[in-house]
């Protein structure tokens, strides 16, 4: 890969192109640790904070819990703080994650307690059946995976399916905050491949031109910075 001051940042890298080692073959043990780091990043770089800030206005008025859906959940460190968050206020959810990778269904149940009651789910999120409304759908980390076509079928997908909103929390592309992560000892697979993530993460003008794509009224959507790194899209409907 080559170092971030000989990269360009003007654009978006393809994951086809750029991929990322955790979308490969790598051992449970391996992609256990690496979510486990991924969890303490998020942490300790207020990860949550932009997702749970976009979460405010419930409660909703619903007849029932608000059913939210976390698309590519990892080891569902969202879901856990969205538990937590929604308990202290007395907000009643349902809460589940879907993820293609199998291995983050097994990591996720082995981090998560019982008592939190969150479902988790190996699969295609654009072929999820839900018994029950999907009121939010979130996604955190997730859509600088994807190729810029298969992103706007996931906008399209969540226009459709999410009865009252969706958030995205993702990366903003900076050489600077690439250049920043990559001076932490992080876990092999974390150190490889957030400098990636970075190259095919997303600016404001990315996301004009996705939403565009999709068919969906740019004013209807907010596109926030949030620091360090993050560039979130939004729309309350």
């Amino acid at each position: 890969m080559p170092s971030s001051s000989s990269a360009d940042f003007s654009r978006r890298a393809s994951p086809r192109d750029l991929p990322e080692w955790m979308d490969g073959d790598c051992s449970y043990e391996d992609f256990r640790d690496c979510l486990r780091t991924l969890e303490r990043i998020n942490r300790w770089f207020l990860g949550y904070r932009p997702t749970l800030a976009w979460l405010k206005p419930l409660p909703l008025g619903l007849p029932g819990p608000v059913h939210i859906l976390d698309v590519g959940s990892g080891g569902g460190d969202l879901l856990r703080r969205i538990a937590h968050w929604a308990s202290r206020r007395a907000i009643p959810v349902q809460l589940t994650g879907i993820d293609l990778n199998p291995l983050a269904a097994r990591a996720a149940q082995e981090f998560t307690p019982a008592e939190l009651g969150i479902t988790w789910i190996t699969g295609d999120a654009l072929a999820y059946q839900s018994d029950q409304p999907v009121h939010i759908i979130v996604s955190s980390l997730m859509v600088h995976h994807l190729e810029d076509e298969q992103i706007v079928s996931l906008l399209q997908w969540m226009e459709t399916t999410a009865t009252c909103g969706w958030f995205i929390n993702d990366l903003e592309r900076s050489e600077r905050t690439s250049r920043l992560f990559g001076l932490v000892p992080w876990h092999p697979l974390v150190r490889h491949d957030g400098p990636v993530s970075f190259r095919r993460a997303f600016r404001k003008e990315d996301w004009r031109r996705l939403l565009a794509t999709a068919g969906i009224p740019l004013e209807t959507v907010t596109v926030e910075r949030w620091r360090p790194g993050r560039l979130c899209v939004g729309r309350w409907k």
